[in-house]
């Protein structure tokens, strides 16, 4: 049986939820799921992010946020990765959050992890790490927001799963 790996950039699909759907509900575990299939094997699903301080930010936003990695942390087969969040400005930039997910892909891939990768990303820097775990004889899916599509992801992975509201219904809590 195929064995899956999903390694989701969580602010960028955050985002996409948002912008492209209007709700942020997701039920990882059902979203796993539904873009392993049911004739695979989900060994794990990888989520990457950066937690806000709480010093750094409201104390509602801090809780929030905390809630949902909490949620997170309990979803099977799920583990969560976190990078940094340095301020920049009157915003925040995460840091070490795309490396954690593209030496990770390698990483399992090296070690015979999985068979076929999904990436949830709408982020093209994530192509020459596609291509190096091709180049292991891993197949890697793309996973993507209609319209937010990357060329550099279009050319590098080998297949691809548009989300849009009817197909993500079945994983909103």
């Amino acid at each position: 049986m195929e064995r899956v790996n999903i390694f989701i950039d969580g602010s960028n699909f955050y985002h996409g939820l948002k912008n492209h759907i209007g709700r942020t509900d997701m039920n990882f575990y059902e979203f796993a799921k539904l873009l392993c299939g049911g004739n695979r094997t989900l060994i794990r699903t990888y989520y990457y992010n950066a937690p806000y301080k709480k010093d750094e930010i409201d104390e509602e936003k801090y809780k929030s946020q905390q809630k949902f990695f909490s949620k997170l942390y309990s979803t099977p087969y799920l583990k969560v990765r976190l990078g940094k969040l340095v301020p920049r400005g009157n915003t925040f930039i995460e840091k070490g959050v795309d490396v954690f997910l593209a030496i990770d892909m390698l990483k399992y891939a090296y070690d015979d992890m999985y068979d076929t990768a999904i990436l949830v990303s709408g982020d093209g820097d994530f192509a020459e790490a596609v291509e190096a775990v091709k180049d292991r004889g891993k197949h890697v899916e793309h996973a993507y927001f209609k319209g937010a599509q990357t060329g550099a992801l279009e050319k590098a992975c080998d297949k691809y799963t548009p989300l849009d509201e009817l197909c993500l219904k079945p994983c909103f809590s």
